[in-house]
């Protein structure tokens, strides 16, 4: 019995905290949850801040331009005998 209780008073506390977040979205017209991704936050946009893995791809793209092949031999070319 006092397992029940307690499950219900869970279950009580877990719908009153999904009302809550969703009381914006019930009550306004278009209402929606806000965006606290760090890409949709003008603040850390505005200082180049991005999110890990858009940082990432970043780097990466700056690496590859950086590249330089003058000194690279590719195995196809030892193979052919150039």
């Amino acid at each position: 019995m006092e397992l029940m209780k307690v499950f219900l008073l869970t279950f009580g506390i877990l719908v009153l905290a999904m009302a809550g977040m969703a009381i914006t979205m019930l009550l306004k017209k278009g209402g929606k949850f806000p965006n606290t991704h760090v890409s949709g936050n003008k603040h850390l946009k505005k200082n180049g801040v991005y999110c890990s893995q858009t940082q990432d791809k970043l780097e990466q793209r700056n690496a590859y331009k950086n590249l330089k092949f003058d000194n690279v031999k590719f195995v196809a070319d030892e193979k052919a005998g150039n």
